[in-house]
């Protein structure tokens, strides 16, 4: 008896199949690259061969592609990125108090107190410190993302980055580069400078308290961890899957509904031939621009419209 998970983000589409105690049986980690019916397709095929439809008996969708998911795939809950993830955090540990989470193109932070989120704050503003910007910054450097950390915590004498935008980010890295400061030493400052404009943004008017769970991409960044432990004055903890944990939250949220009928609809979803276009809507000023997702060239689905004239007319 198995649960599925799928969180839809703007970087990543993150899947995973849990058992009835929650652990994680599957999980599949796969690039959006702006296309995500494609990469659920992609991650179907994959569990295709090691599950039977019959296997699953519940779906949630989680991330800002989750009303699509969840009509592609046939979802039994759809639940925002919040939710999702401190379900799943709260599942490991009931006395985690804050979430910093930190993703390809967002971050986040959730508090709780007694296994309720009680506050929340997301930056879809500035990507400074999100996982896309240090990609880019290890690319620059000619590091593998998976080392950036490492070299931080070779660090002896870290540098002030201005880390206030990423645009004064990467120019004054550039700028200490030339002056001939090493790697190292830029890459633990850069890390600090990320650090403190969550810490000044994201996190303002927040008290944070522990346990506090580093979760999301950007959490395998050794260096980033430190940062945020040196700031915090606290032990900050990376769960073993802390990079699919909005996915992991959508699953156990399907697994707990009262309903115990899936709305399933097959991993055989994954051969299908989607197309997608849009259209602006001039029904008010608004002037929405309406996805539109068809099959065989038959209309199957709406999204994007705020008032739901279209949308309305599909069950999501």
């Amino acid at each position: 008896m198995y649960y599925l998970g799928v969180d839809v983000g703007s970087v990543s589409t993150d899947i995973v199949v849990i058992d009835e105690n929650y652990n994680v049986i599957e999980s599949i980690y796969l690039r959006t690259k702006g296309r995500p019916i494609k990469a659920i397709q992609e991650g179907f095929k994959r569990l295709e061969g090691k599950f039977k439809n019959s296997d699953i008996l519940g779906v949630g969708t989680t991330g800002s592609g989750r009303h699509i998911a969840a009509f592609l795939i046939g979802a039994d809950i759809v639940k925002n990125e919040i939710t999702s993830h401190a379900v799943a955090a709260l599942s490991l540990d009931k006395d985690v108090r804050t979430i910093i989470e930190i993703g390809g193109q967002d971050s986040k932070i959730i508090t709780l107190e007694n296994g309720m989120i009680t506050d929340f704050a997301m930056n879809t503003v500035c990507a400074a410190g999100t996982g896309s910007f240090l990609d880019r910054q290890a690319e620059r450097l000619e590091i593998p993302i998976e080392e950036f950390g490492d070299y931080a915590l070779k660090s002896k004498n870290p540098v002030r980055i201005a880390g206030r935008c990423a645009v004064f980010a990467e120019s004054d890295m550039i700028h200490k580069q030339q002056l001939g400061f090493a790697v190292e030493d830029i890459i633990k400052g850069l890390c600090e400078a990320l650090v403190r404009n969550y810490l000044n943004n994201v996190a303002k008017g927040k008290e944070i308290k522990s346990k506090v769970f580093f979760q999301g991409g950007v959490a395998a960044n050794k260096g980033m961890k430190k940062a945020f432990e040196e700031a915090l004055g606290m032990e900050v903890i990376v769960p073993k899957h802390y990079n699919m944990m909005g996915a992991i939250g959508a699953a156990i949220l399907a697994a707990e509904r009262k309903e115990k009928r899936t709305n399933f609809k097959g991993f055989e979803v994954a051969d299908i031939n989607y197309a997608t276009a849009s259209f602006e809507c001039k029904g008010c000023s608004n002037l929405c621009e309406v996805a539109v997702i068809k099959c065989e060239e038959k209309v199957i689905g709406y999204f994007g419209d705020r008032c739901g004239r279209y949308s309305g007319k599909v069950a999501v």
